[in-house]
């Protein structure tokens, strides 16, 4: 599928071939080989750390202005490129629907326009100083090499997210893509070539490649999006050398439908939430709290847009593609069968498809009768499935709703302009969402709170994990202060505590 990539990683437009173990790349919709990809070797990783690091120096060296056009000239050169091979590797390497794959490359571009302009922006503060004839300001400079350890689901847009980031800051940047988009993150590397050769490299590999480069003397700071187990290791790793970390560790999250809800949208609203990209969204909906007066409603409701999907291989016309692996179909399967085994009904879905034989397909399913003692309500799902619990009323269902370990979002379907607000003010989540589920915005931070992570992606925050602040005093006229030593003797008391003259 993907000769020219097989075997390859990027420190340079020129594609240099790994002398690390090939590692065969399988189709999650037809079980097919459909390449390789490579896993770097030590030697590599060093040389390329070495590469960026000296590139860096001159990127840092740059004014804001001129770095500023050349990220806008990067982005133009995004928006310009035909991005559709790069998104059938995707859907080929991780069964995403194509319209979704060429989607998550077109918010590509304007997320390296806004770091350009907030960098510009946002250079510092001069302070109200403490003494006359002294100039006191905080600047920002670069931390030096951050590397940036990507999830599968979102392999290119989470990655921009953070290296439009730490480019903007003067940062050079290493990657080193999840095992499943190998493919796809190098074909997207081809972008970068606008920029000078060798400030960003891409490094193929599984957990040993993360762990020496999150531990090389030349990296500086770490940005990671995975589960909460790899999240606590990277973040221990990375606190172990004292480097700066943003940590997206995933989530579990609520959805509340109130009683005032209009439940037509609030059924669409929970099929995106709960079903986007086969659940495997690190916002995805798991828990919907419902309601007990528009329980029943909302289900027939939710299960009729349900039925409507359409599921197979994220290159044919389907909304739902298959799971990213067999281990990851095996854990959703597990959790519906304890939730089942506990008392809980399926409504709809709760089996492999018949008509895909092939491929780690899974039906989209919804659980009513879900229960606390339900492992499916304390665990990651990261499938497609909905567990419902119906709740006696809205100040239930944001108790419910916080009675979680994790906390990324949580959403609520709702007209009432008081259960809004009340809802925003009390979710214990990083991000809340009223009536439109998933949405992000590059000027607005996106994290979690508890056990969904550390630090913020997006938004000034963002920009602020990638970059140091430096605080400088200028006096321009000097003088001798009289603080200074040695002090005056009347300074100091004698052997009776009387002032000396």
């Amino acid at each position: 599928m993907t000769d020219i990539l097989n075997g390859r990683y990027f420190i340079s437009p020129e594609f240099p071939a790994s002398a690390g173990e090939a590692c065969a790349v399988t189709d999650p919709a037809t079980l097919d080989q459909v390449g390789h990809r490579a896993e770097v070797t030590p030697d590599e990783i060093d040389a390329a750390l070495i590469a960026v690091s000296a590139a860096q120096k001159g990127w840092a060296a740059l004014d804001a202005k001129t770095r500023a056009k050349r990220l806008h000239d990067l982005a133009g050169h995004i928006e310009a490129a035909d991005l559709s091979h790069c998104a059938i590797v995707m859907s080929r390497e991780m069964g995403k629907p194509y319209p979704e794959a060429i989607g998550e490359l077109a918010n590509c571009a304007p997320v390296f326009r806004y770091f350009a302009e907030m960098a510009r922006d946002d250079a510092g503060k001069i302070a109200g100083t403490t003494q006359a004839g002294s100039l006191q300001f905080a600047k920002y400079e670069p931390l030096g090499t951050s590397v940036h350890i990507m999830p599968f689901n979102f392999p290119v847009l989470l990655m921009c997210w953070t290296v439009a980031a730490s480019l903007a800051a003067g940062n050079g940047c290493v990657i080193k893509p999840a095992e499943a988009t190998t493919l796809c993150t190098l074909e997207f590397m081809k972008v970068f070539s606008v920029l000078p050769n060798g400030l960003i490299a891409c490094l193929p590999g599984g957990a040993a490649v993360g762990e020496a480069l999150v531990s090389s003397k030349h990296t500086h700071a770490v940005a990671f999006t995975g589960s909460v187990s790899a999240a606590r290791r990277v973040a221990m790793a990375a606190a172990a050398h004292l480097k700066p970390a943003v940590i997206e560790a995933g989530g579990s999250d609520p959805m509340i439908i109130s009683a005032h809800a209009p439940l037509d949208i609030a059924a669409a609203g929970a099929v995106t939430g709960a079903f986007h990209m086969t659940g495997q969204v690190c916002t995805s909906t798991e828990r919907l709290y419902v309601v007990e007066s528009v329980h029943d409603a909302f289900v027939d409701a939710f299960s009729s847009e349900t039925l409507r999907l359409r599921i197979g291989n994220g290159l044919d016309k389907s909304e739902i593609g298959p799971m990213v692996s067999e281990a990851a179909r095996d854990k959703v399967e597990r959790l519906v069968a304890d939730a089942v085994a506990k008392g809980a009904t399926i409504v709809c879905g709760g089996r492999r498809p018949p008509d895909q034989p092939a491929g780690w397909f899974y039906e989209p399913t919804i659980l009513t009768g879900c229960t606390g003692d339900m492992d499916i309500l304390h665990e990651e799902c990261f499938g497609p499935v909905a567990a419902i619990m119906r709740v006696p009323d809205f100040d239930a269902a944001i108790t419910a709703a916080n009675a979680s370990e994790f906390g990324l979002g949580a959403c609520v379907f709702t007209t009432s302009l008081e259960e809004a607000h009340d809802a925003h003010d009390r979710l214990e989540a990083g991000m809340v969402w009223i009536n439109n589920p998933m949405i992000d915005n590059d000027a607005l931070p996106f994290g979690g709170w508890k056990a969904s992570g550390i630090g913020r992606e997006l938004s000034r925050m963002g920009l602020d994990t990638f970059r140091r602040s430096k605080m400088v005093i200028l006096d321009h006229k000097p003088i001798r202060h009289e603080w200074w030593y040695p002090y005056p003797d009347d300074w100091f008391l004698d052997a009776g505590g009387r002032r000396m003259s």
